[in-house]
Parts: structure tokens; C-alpha cells; sequence
């Protein structure tokens, strides 16, 4: 085993570095495997099987949500609507006040 107290921080990070490349390696070989296996297995019985990586996921591309409500008192404080009311809105309903007046 290496002592790594008389390693340099440049020399542990390269050698973590390298580990987690032979992880990946070691992880992506074995499911290389086991999807062969399966897919052996179910021909065996006459079943075709489709397997999809779980790994690739759909680019969801989120935009900002406009504001719709601005506080009277701080025209920087704005809300769009959604989630928990900031407290100066919260304040303002309290006191009687109708959303609809902070439109923007």
C-alpha cells in the first residue's frame, strides 16, 4: 500500500484521478457484460430485448419564469407567482391587500 504522507498533493490528485478512470473502466466493462448476458439469456428463450443506457437523459433546456408581481415599497423585489409568497407580499396580504394590485 502507498504511505500518503510522503506523497505531494499534485502526486495524491493524479493518483485519484487515475483511480476514478480505472473505475469507470472496470464499471462500464461489466455492464458491457451483463447486458451481453441478458441479452443471451433472453434469446435463449426466444425473447428479443432492447436495453436503453440509463445514463443519457432527454436535455431539458428550463427558462426563467418572468416576474409578475413587484413590491410598491422596493421596485427591485419582484415575484413571479410561484412557490412560497417573499415575505413582503406576505406582509401585504396580511394587511388586506389583493395580489392583483402588484401585477406587473
Amino acid at each position: 500500500m502507498t504511505d500518503f504522507n510522503n506523497l505531494s498533493e499534485t502526486e495524491i490528485q493524479a493518483l485519484i484521478e487515475n483511480a476514478e478512470k480505472a473505475l469507470k473502466e472496470k464499471q462500464s466493462s461489466k455492464r458491457k457484460e451483463v447486458i451481453a448476458k441478458i441479452k443471451e439469456l433472453a434469446a435463449s428463450i426466444g425473447v428479443n430485448v432492447e436495453i436503453s443506457e440509463g445514463d443519457k437523459r432527454a436535455d431539458r433546456k428550463i427558462g426563467k419564469v418572468a416576474a409578475k408581481y413587484r413590491n410598491p415599497a422596493d421596485a427591485s423585489q419582484t415575484w413571479t407567482g410561484r412557490g412560497l409568497a417573499p415575505k413582503w407580499m406576505q406582509d401585504l396580504t396580511a394587511a388586506g391587500r389583493d395580489r392583483s394590485e402588484f401585477e406587473i
